[in-house]
């Protein structure tokens, strides 16, 4: 295959996989563990298919093309829970892909999704401090009303800070631990059409 129909059919797989990863994000659900407001979704998992199967710029493109679709026909959060979906996505599936870039093997996969799924969990905390909640609060009322929220589930919460550690760090850690065992059981009967193989 030339490099031309390489790239070609990169690009094609991304698709494909950037309108799955769109519609599993449609399809976002709340927890009682967390405040209604923080949604459920597995739309990394086609991100995290295509950082490993294509490499992982494609499994940021992937990201960026489902929270775009999002934002134009989903969002309700003027494009802030996307950007913030969109950089927690990319950091998860671009450490990700970037480990398993350097030797594919299984156990590198499990380590390099672990790895991503970790750091996705920690940056969570300064990106919905100084970039998500900022917004939120002005959009919906307040600081207090989300902190709140929060004391419902947990009525010693402290502030944002300590609602962000103690109940979306682990959130989110549990997402990318979700959206990597899907990963591991779907990626081999995948394969074939990931790789361009008959």
């Amino acid at each position: 295959m030339s490099e031309s129909q390489t790239k070609t059919r990169k690009l094609t797989v991304a698709a494909m996989l950037s309108a799955v990863a769109a519609l599993l994000m449609f399809l976002d659900f709340s927890l009682p563990v967390i405040p209604s407001f923080v949604k459920m979704d597995v739309s990394e998992l086609p991100a995290l298919l295509a950082s490993f199967s294509l490499g992982p710029s494609y499994g940021v493109l992937v990201c960026f093309i489902k929270n775009f679709f999002n934002l134009l026909f989903h969002g309700s959060t003027g494009g802030i829970g996307e950007l913030c979906n969109f950089l927690l996505g990319a950091v998860f599936v671009g450490i990700a892909g970037l480990i398993y870039k350097k030797k594919k093997s299984r156990r590198t996969a499990i380590l390099a999704a672990a790895v991503g799924a970790v750091v996705m969990a920690l940056v969570s905390v300064p990106v919905n401090y100084y970039i998500s909640y900022p917004v939120y609060a002005k959009l919906f009322g307040g600081l207090d009303q989300i902190i709140a929220a929060y004391q419902v589930l947990r009525p010693g919460t402290d502030g944002l800070l300590e609602a962000l550690i103690v109940f979306n760090l682990p959130f989110t850690l549990a997402k990318g631990a979700i959206d990597s065992l899907l990963t591991f059981l779907i990626y081999k009967p995948l394969s074939p059409v990931l790789h361009g193989r008959r």
